[in-house]
């Protein structure tokens, strides 16, 4: 008997059989294909193409020597630029006691879900990432299908159909807006029946803001205006500043809610202990804003929402239905009226919808399933950002209306993503 053997058996059963996170799987494999020399259009993880702005990379490059660890929930300066930030921009009125630095908000989600026990509320579709984490943690996901007709967003007739079967159950329910995977967003109606509703049943919002400030009209509303007593904001780096890998999070409470924030930063001292010093005193130059961050987000909001509109108009003109986006950089793309061709080529299934187009035509996008659809429904989503972003944003720097974007500057600065939504609409149209 070979005694060196280590058995497997005492792998978390809430891990075992979880697949790597389909962005970044599809990420990875895209590369993979890229590097043995097949030509790849990577519109599946959804990554920022813009430069972070360089007055934050030049405060990197001066804090490079920050070397001790910061405090468990925070620099002070950044909490206090954090506060600040979402005063100034969202009239939301907190202090700098009420703001948690975590090194991504994904890891800040996954520490509210461990110390707050209760199910986890999430509207169809959403991001790939919510439903495994309480998965690894033990939690109850609860999914609230939403329709077509609502561009598939939550509404509050659903949140409350959910919530009456058991009025005193906590939850946590996640609210994402602009949405990924969708590209839309919620007018303040819509906000205030929600906040109606959570307020009745003393929810607990997440309300994960990351691409608050992509929204193309930059009119992001919080529904912690309506809501300020059980919402929770998270936000951070990754997307509005072009900065994903730098890995900073925030999360945002109200006072009511401060037992939480502590409790999270317990968990926070006992695992990472602090986040990055060097990019922690970077944030607070992102964070102050000024003249420099406000043209470089209304730049990123032209292009974006140009880039976006456009391959909207060209997919739903080839009978391929998807929403007109409202923020961030995606498009739910939906190939039901191709549903008998595709069945007809041994495509049943998102997975396989999404396996064949980036083995035949290259295109690698995220099948449906990944967030929270049925299998057999024939979605996907699309990351519109295989684009120049530095050079389309030199560019837009000098322009004084979203008129002067072009459709020789896309084609210039977003051939790639032009190219991909012509192969695609050939693809299925084979």
């Amino acid at each position: 008997m070979n005694n060196n053997h280590i058995p497997d058996v005492n792998l978390n059963l809430n891990v075992r059989g979880l697949p790597l996170s389909a962005t970044l799987e599809i990420n990875e494999k895209s590369d993979e294909l890229k590097n043995k020399g097949k030509m790849i259009c990577k519109l599946g993880l959804g990554q920022s193409p813009f430069p972070v702005p360089q007055s934050v990379v030049e405060e990197l490059k001066l804090n490079a020597h920050q070397k001790s660890y910061l405090p468990v929930k925070g620099l002070g300066i950044l909490r206090e630029a954090v506060a600040n930030y979402h005063y100034k921009n969202h009239r939301i009125s907190r202090s700098i006691d009420d703001v948690l630095i975590g090194p991504g908000s994904k890891e800040l989600m996954f520490l509210l879900q461990y110390v707050y026990y209760g199910d986890l509320v999430i509207p169809t579709p959403s991001w790939v990432s919510y439903a495994p984490q309480a998965q690894i943690i033990g939690r109850q996901v609860r999914w609230l299908c939403t329709t077509k007709e609502n561009n598939w967003m939550l509404t509050a007739s659903e949140l409350d159909d959910h919530c009456k079967i058991d009025h005193n159950k906590p939850r946590i329910v996640i609210l994402n807006y602009p949405s990924n995977p969708v590209g839309v967003t919620y007018g303040i109606e819509e906000l205030r029946e929600i906040a109606e509703v959570a307020r009745m049943y003393k929810l607990i919002l997440l309300s994960d803001e990351i691409y608050a400030e992509l929204h193309h009209k930059g009119k992001h509303i919080s529904i912690a205006r309506l809501y300020p007593e059980g919402t929770i904001i998270s936000g951070g780096l990754s997307k509005w500043c072009g900065a994903g890998g730098w890995r900073l999070g925030t999360f945002i409470f109200p006072s009511s809610l401060r037992w939480l924030l502590d409790s999270m930063a317990v968990m926070a001292s006992e695992t990472f202990t602090s986040t990055s010093a060097p990019i922690q005193y970077a944030a607070v130059k992102a964070y102050e804003g000024g003249s420099e961050i406000d043209n470089y987000l209304w730049r990123t909001r032209w292009v974006l929402a140009k880039l976006g509109n456009k391959i909207a108009n060209m997919l739903n003109d080839a009978n391929i239905y998807t929403p007109k986006p409202e923020g961030a950089f995606y498009l739910w793309i939906d190939f039901c009226n191709y549903k008998d061709d595709l069945n007809k080529r041994g495509i049943n299934n998102s997975k396989d919808l999404c396996k064949s187009l980036l083995d035949e035509t290259g295109v690698a996008i995220i099948p449906g399933k990944a967030f929270g659809m049925e299998s057999h429904e024939l979605i996907a989503r699309l990351a519109y950002v295989d684009i120049d972003g530095a050079g389309a944003l030199n560019e837009a720097k000098f322009m004084k209306s979203p008129d002067e974007i072009s459709d020789e500057f896309l084609q210039k600065y977003c051939g790639n993503v032009l190219k991909a939504i012509k192969l695609m609409i050939d693809w299925v149209k084979n």
